[in-house]
């Protein structure tokens, strides 16, 4: 009974884990696997547990062979950057540790293989690299259009008060100028300075938030754009500003329409997470929002700099839209991020649903 809830114990911290953590036992069958693992995986412990691990994931013969060496010779391993092929065909690459278990008669386990996906690791060190210079930039930003709005409100007066003493009408034509272009620039300060307002938190549920996402581009590209839902309907409610929200995954969707030039195929898509560290915290549970465009890409020059204020990849953009989400996100403790190529642009939002 002792040995029982010690093993119980010990699986409760590792159900706590970042990391991915399998115990096997002596023929290399799953016996245990943590959520971590579930979603690196992308598989239940419920659907492979007492499997063999060749069924879940496809070892390296790097990896085999260590784990041969630590059943038979009780030899620890530690490797880097070692290839793991997921049962649904995606390759990991992974930090991976393997450590030789006292054998267990009650419980059957006798390796212990730990695996910290390297992408996870870069992807860590960006998203901290990226907050501290988004922080900067908005500070930036923010002075900067405090310093411009009132010039622009003294020149677009001084426009009316001129047009008012012009007596030629063709004149007046240059005075409108100046007065729509002070306009134009006001409005682009007053949303580089929108972000910064107070949230207003509420229950809301996310799949009301994509819905109305799509209400507003179906609206707005009639009949052209396909939107499709792939939604988890077992997802719980989140505590957030629904407006934010609203304008986050607005802003990418269409931008995502507007790089189509309206005409293709977007997919918005939810999932939960387990065990995610977002912001330097970490939460038991989060939810992932992927929207999916099958549209041209991200153009290369602007990729590493699309959520910098005033970047666009498109003519006539104001650059502000994927800036103006990343705050909205960040305001959530969530994260966002991009992968894009030809055919294929996902953007990723994950957004905890209960405190750290």
């Amino acid at each position: 009974m002792a040995a029982m809830n010690s093993a119980s114990s010990f699986l409760s911290g590792l159900d706590l884990l970042a990391s991915t953590v399998l115990l096997l036992d002596e023929r290399l069958h799953v016996r245990y696997l943590n959520p971590a693992g579930e979603n690196l995986l992308a598989v239940s412990m419920r659907s492979v547990g007492g499997k063999p691990l060749a069924e879940v994931a496809t070892c390296s013969a790097t990896l085999q062979e260590a784990l041969d060496n630590a059943l038979n010779n009780n030899w620890g391993y530690t490797g880097q950057n070692i290839a793991l092929k997921r049962g649904d065909g995606e390759v990991l690459h992974i930090n991976c540790t393997v450590t030789p278990l006292r054998p267990d008669i009650v419980t059957g386990m006798r390796l212990l293989l730990e695996l910290q996906p390297i992408e996870h690791q870069l992807a860590a060190t960006r998203e901290e690299r990226l907050i501290e210079q988004q922080k900067a930039n908005r500070e930036l930003i923010r002075n900067l259009a405090h310093e411009i709005k009132n010039p622009l409100g003294g020149i677009r007066g001084a426009a009316q008060l001129l047009e008012h003493e012009l007596t030629n009408p063709s004149l007046k034509e240059y005075t409108q100028v100046i007065i729509k272009e002070a306009d134009r620039l006001q409005d682009l300060m007053q949303r580089l300075l929108t972000p910064h307002r107070a949230m207003l938190p509420t229950t809301v549920n996310i799949h009301e938030i994509l819905e109305r996402v799509r209400s507003l581009l179906t609206a707005e590209f009639p009949g052209s754009l396909d939107m499709r839902r792939d939604y988890d309907t077992s997802l719980p409610e989140m505590v957030g500003d629904r407006e934010q929200l609203i304008q986050a995954v607005l802003n990418i969707a269409r931008n995502a329409a507007q790089a189509m030039h309206g005409e293709g195929e977007i997919v918005l898509r939810t999932r939960v997470l387990r065990q995610v560290t977002l912001a330097k915290k970490r939460f038991k549970l989060a939810l992932e929002i992927k929207v999916i465009d099958n549209g041209p890409g991200i153009p290369d020059s602007v990729r590493e700099r699309m959520f910098y204020p005033l970047v666009s990849g498109r003519e006539g953009g104001s650059g502000l839209g994927l800036t103006i989400a990343q705050n909205f996100v960040q305001h959530h403790h969530g994260s966002i991020d991009c992968h894009s190529q030809p055919g294929r642009t996902v953007f990723t939002i994950r957004l905890p649903v209960e405190q750290a």
